[in-house]
């Protein structure tokens, strides 16, 4: 599925060698954040890297599996208690880009196209799509989203290993040896049969929403009672990190003060915003501080997933929110874009 170009193998041995660092200082997710700074690494020191193209993107419908494997009909009626936390997701997302467009437009001087979707909290792939086709700068946007993702996923989990003493070390989940070997073999087939739809329909993030769906519907039905073993969702995390580290390669002297210090300015108002809704939140809604903390952080939707399964979290809880983040975003940023563009009479 992938071939093994210098640039990808130079990307595996980077990803390698920062997961044997983290896992010998014992630093939080280390199959997660020492690929993702492994490749950072590498990337800053002049090397070229690749993802793993569609191997990489198989990876990520395993987290689309775990999602869908813990929506149960329990959790199913626990669905409407979390409205007064979702009504805030579209507040949220107002805010950010209240702040961030004028901040990449007038502050920065970016143009228009480039600073709207820059500073739009949706998928990176999804922002680089639209804003590749309202003419905006694809490099600048892929590194202020990079940036915005890697700051907030490697801070998040040190965060809550300092805050709420987790071991984040640890395994997400049984082993595959101890699991049913139907369930798993239903497991792969529902990542990628769910993917390969999705995609053909033209679904946005067709390679975590999906699965999702399928394995939703197997596990609403009975059919699957389990989530996919810690193996499968070690090698998603593995696979996300070299993508998240690799998007920074030919990065230049000029984009990393330009882009990349954008994308850090950014992600500190994005810190500040995040808190100031997270307080809010835990005012009006009985849901676990730690649920909401992770439904507030604008990091990536596969990235936030991860943290969320390792920590225990309600992973319906997050997920729902996050899901919501992304389906605004992508539903009224072409709108919005347009209407900031418009002529001005």
């Amino acid at each position: 599925m992938a071939v093994l170009t210098p640039s990808r193998l130079r990307a595996l041995a980077a990803a390698t060698a920062g997961s044997v660092l983290f896992a010998f200082l014992g630093l939080p997710l280390p199959l997660l954040l020492g690929p993702m700074l492994g490749c950072l690494a590498l990337a800053l020191a002049g090397m070229r890297l690749e993802g793993m193209g569609l191997l990489g993107t198989a990876m990520r419908t395993l987290l689309g599996v775990a999602i869908g494997a813990s929506i149960t009909p329990e959790l199913v009626r626990e669905l409407p208690g979390y409205a007064p936390t979702l009504l805030m997701i579209p507040v949220f997302i107002l805010v950010i880009g209240a702040v961030g467009y004028p901040l990449f437009r007038k502050g920065l001087g970016f143009d228009h196209a480039t600073a709207f979707y820059s500073a739009m909290p949706g998928g990176l792939q999804d922002m680089l799509i639209f804003g590749q086709e309202a003419g905006g700068d694809v490099r600048a946007m892929s590194l202020i989203h990079a940036t915005r993702v890697l700051v907030i996923v490697t801070v998040a989990p040190f965060l809550l290993q300092l805050v709420y003493d987790m071991d984040l070390t640890a395994a997400p989940g049984q082993k595959a040896a101890d699991l049913p070997v139907r369930e798993l073999a239903l497991m792969v087939g529902a990542g990628l049969a769910g993917w390969k739809i999705a995609e053909r329909i033209g679904m946005f993030g067709a390679s975590i929403i999906g699965p999702m769906l399928l394995t939703a519907a197997l596990s609403l039905t009975g059919i699957i009672q389990h989530r996919p073993p810690a193996e499968l969702i070690w090698a998603a995390q593995f696979f996300i990190g070299i993508q998240v580290g690799a998007n920074y390669s030919g990065i230049t002297t000029r984009e990393i003060r330009v882009d990349v210090g954008a994308g850090l300015l950014f992600s500190g108002l994005l810190a500040a915003i995040s808190l100031a809704f997270i307080e809010v939140v835990l005012l009006i809604s009985p849901a676990a501080p730690l649920d909401v903390i992770l439904s507030f952080l604008p990091g990536g939707q596969g990235e936030m997933v991860v943290v969320a399964l390792v920590s225990g979290a309600d992973i319906a809880f997050v997920v729902a929110h996050h899901l919501l983040r992304v389906f605004v975003v992508i539903s009224l940023a072409p709108v919005a874009a347009r209407w900031l563009d418009r002529p001005k009479r």
